[in-house]
């Protein structure tokens, strides 16, 4: 985080965590009496989105803490429970929906931490499986310098049997959390790419050696693991370099501590294409073979997908044929082609990721 301004709201200026934070920057915090003046500050640079990512406004979320994966209409979603800790990101990825899903996009905290646990209480009190993460609106780990929020998640977490926390993440931010008494009911999960993507269109993250390092270190401490492939970038010759990153993966880490896999190719909403190509000169990112999915969404080719993913499945599948292995906002056809099955004959994608919890994780049934 290089963070220039911080700002607080006004009404949740007196709460301990806003002193542990500017201390933490370094930065006197400025209170302002609404999100409107902070949006008001990004709007005024001429890169708001760039702006965004390097001023932090503290307030306390008036919403809900849990919200379900929003998931696209004709796509099959995997049931994932969002925990709204945090909004955007300070890392810079070329492709990232949050530059054109917020508006205008700004680094917010939100610091009624009380809120967030009793929310979660409630959840756990339910005795169902379920999955939550917070890395939807958020990176999970980018926070690591300012907040113990992670750690006080992993507690609340291994305090109960029925119910994981994944954070994802593309940082190597895990020196806080290695020591912590998770007891697996913690999923630690690294976004990858083929290291030329990453290098090219993944501005200001880890690479993808150190994330694979880092990501060794958490198994060495008990840590369950996840891989989130996604998105994809189809270009010439970038196939060869995801088998690539799925060797390098397995050659560092044991198949048996890998929660789920998944595989999506790169998507988004057309507002985004300007997005990039006005903050991105120059990148080919957003020509390749795209055509509107039914969610709106601009999506390669479907032959284009199903051949990357058939590939990548193979050669997962090759090193690592119990890992629970799934698709990212696609179709029954998109699933077949390429995996050979279709969520519904296993129970649905979302029971399918609940017995991989289940099982890697040691959850009660």
């Amino acid at each position: 985080m290089k963070i220039e301004a911080l700002f607080v709201d006004s009404e949740s200026a007196a709460e301990p965590e806003v002193e542990r934070i500017s201390t933490a920057l370094g930065l006197v915090p400025r209170p302002v009496g609404s999100a409107r003046e902070v949006f008001a500050a990004v709007q005024a640079a001429p890169d708001p989105v760039g702006a965004g990512k390097r001023m932090l406004y503290l307030t306390a979320n008036r919403g809900a803490f849990i919200r379900d994966c929003p998931g696209t209409a004709h796509y099959t979603c995997c049931g994932y429970r969002i925990l709204h800790v945090a909004a955007y990101c300070s890392m810079d990825c070329a492709y990232c929906i949050l530059q054109s899903y917020f508006h205008p996009p700004v680094l917010t905290y939100f610091l009624n931490r009380g809120d967030l646990a009793a929310e979660l209480q409630v959840e756990f009190d339910k005795q169902a499986t379920q999955r939550f993460g917070t890395g939807e609106f958020t990176d999970s780990l980018i926070w690591e310098g300012v907040s113990p929020r992670n750690a006080e998640l992993i507690r609340l977490f291994a305090a109960q049997d029925r119910c994981v926390l994944e954070l994802k993440t593309k940082t190597t931010a895990i020196e806080r959390l290695l020591p912590l008494a998770h007891r697996r009911r913690t999923i630690l999960a690294w976004s990858l790419n083929r290291a030329a993507t990453a290098s090219r269109y993944e501005r200001g993250t880890a690479g993808i050696d150190a994330r694979l390092a880092a990501a060794a270190r958490a198994a060495a401490r008990g840590y369950p693991l996840a891989f989130h492939f996604d998105p994809i970038v189809i270009e010439e010759g970038a196939l060869a370099g995801y088998l690539e990153t799925i060797e390098t993966l397995f050659s560092r880490i044991d198949a048996q501590q890998i929660v789920w896999i998944s595989l999506g190719a790169l998507r988004f909403m057309p507002a985004l294409k300007a997005v990039i190509e006005r903050r991105f000169p120059g990148t080919p990112l957003a020509c390749g073979e795209f055509i509107t999915g039914l969610d709106g969404k601009l999506r390669y080719f479907k032959p284009l997908r199903i051949r990357a993913y058939r590939a990548m499945a193979q050669a997962i599948r090759r090193r690592a044929p119990g890992v629970c292995l799934y698709l990212c906002m696609e179709d029954d056809e998109v699933w077949q082609e390429a995996l050979g099955f279709v969520p519904g004959r296993r129970g649905g994608l979302a029971a399918m990721l609940d017995e991989a919890a289940v099982r890697v994780c040691g959850l009660a049934r």
